[in-house]
């Protein structure tokens, strides 16, 4: 197994001798640790001291304390370096201009889940910017995508449908690190931002999260372990239902139902295709808090079989579809507002299409469904070719 080293890991070793001399901010939470479980604001504070002017956070507060969907958090101030905290998922997710005024270089350092609707890629774009407006650098410390870097799954993001959850066109599992998007960002959007990147070492595409050899840290309240991150790209979709996607259970996303879900029949809908490398557990529960709180839902729990053959997005679209066929009455789109979008359904900003929900609700088969998807996937994977930092 091969040793990973992060950004922050090699940033620590001799990284951090390029910025002597520079006035730092730092984008990150509580999974910006160090190997040897270091936040990454310690770690810049003991190397280069008194260079920390600013520290920001992104969606879920500084220290992951907030839930999902515009549950805002306040600034504050950190008392250890006496410098302030500022929220970039407040009454504003863009860094304003007097934040960064005394700032010579943002760093960001977040650990990305490699679905296109985590917001963390959104933070970093406007940073971006931000940054290219004020003329700032900003420094990514890489970090692993726990997805791997070879597989991709899903149709790519509709213009028009950009949004906190969609900022670009990749497809919902989109195979990238946040050092690679924001290569991408830079690009597509010619920021012409100073941009700089530490990657890892040691970090090859093939490898999901297990192959690393780095302990999980919780990125966001509801991600607790990596097999969440494995079945998100596709159990996300239920946050665009009233189907629970598992919030207010102890393992969120693998879990998944509502009160009115008949497991049987939605199970013996399924072919076998759409089973690749999983099974399905039925499974009762009672949300602590969210959807249905209280409750008692009827669903599955997702167990991962085989890690390189599942296919998360083609498994929920599949199972979208059998919930739709045998619940129609029952089922419904939750309505906005979802992500400060206040007009577009849910769903239509989570799968970055207008059309697609209608095309499910027909009855269109999901196998059908990912040939439409197939030729964008090829195209993308080409186009994303020199934006890529690893072989």
């Amino acid at each position: 197994m091969h040793q990973v080293l992060t950004g922050l890991d090699r940033l620590g070793q001799d990284g951090w001798k390029r910025l002597k001399g520079y006035r730092l901010g730092l984008l990150s939470n509580q999974a910006s640790l160090d190997r040897s479980f270091t936040p990454a604001r310690e770690v810049i504070a003991r190397l280069l001291p008194g260079q920390l002017k600013a520290l920001f956070g992104p969606q879920h507060g500084y220290g992951g304390e907030d839930q999902d969907n515009m549950m805002e958090t306040a600034h504050g101030f950190d008392k250890t370096l006496g410098i302030p905290v500022f929220s970039l998922y407040a009454d504003k997710r863009e860094p304003s201009d007097a934040m960064l005024e005394n700032l010579d270089v943002l760093i960001i350092d977040l650990q990305d889940v490699g679905t296109r609707v985590y917001t963390f890629a959104s933070t970093m774009f406007h940073c971006l910017k931000a940054a290219a407006r004020n003329k700032k650098t900003v420094l990514i410390l890489d970090r692993p995508n726990p997805l791997g870097g070879e597989i991709l799954e899903g149709p790519l993001l509709k213009p028009g449908f950009f949004s906190f959850v969609g900022p670009c066109g990749v497809p919902m599992r989109h195979g990238l690190t946040m050092g690679e998007l924001a290569r991408v960002f830079d690009h597509v959007y010619r920021l012409h931002c100073d941009l700089e990147i530490i990657p890892m070492s040691g970090w090859k595409r093939t490898m999901f999260w297990r192959d690393t050899a780095l302990p999980w840290l919780m990125p966001s309240p509801n991600m607790p372990q990596p097999e969440t991150a494995y079945v998100y790209p596709g159990q996300v979709i239920w946050e665009g239902t009233n189907l629970s996607e598992g919030r207010g259970t102890c393992r969120p996303f693998e879990i998944f139902g509502a009160p009115y879900l008949h497991t049987n029949e939605i199970a013996d809908g399924l072919g076998k295709e759409a089973l690749t490398g999983c099974r399905l557990q039925e499974y009762s529960f009672r949300p602590t808090f969210h959807k249905w709180e209280g409750q008692l839902c009827h669903g599955f729990h997702i167990h991962i079989t085989d890690l390189p053959s599942f296919r998360p997005f083609s498994l929920s679209m599949t199972l979208l579809s059998a919930v739709i066929r045998t619940h129609g009455e029952t089922f419904r789109w939750k309505e906005p507002p979802y992500e400060y979008e206040y007009d577009r359904k849910p769903i239509e900003l989570i799968l970055g299409d207008g059309s697609l929900p209608q095309e499910v609700e027909k009855g269109k088969p999901a196998s059908q469904l990912e040939d439409q998807w197939a030729t964008e996937i090829k195209v993308f994977s080409k186009w994303r070719t020199p934006h890529l930092l690893y072989s």
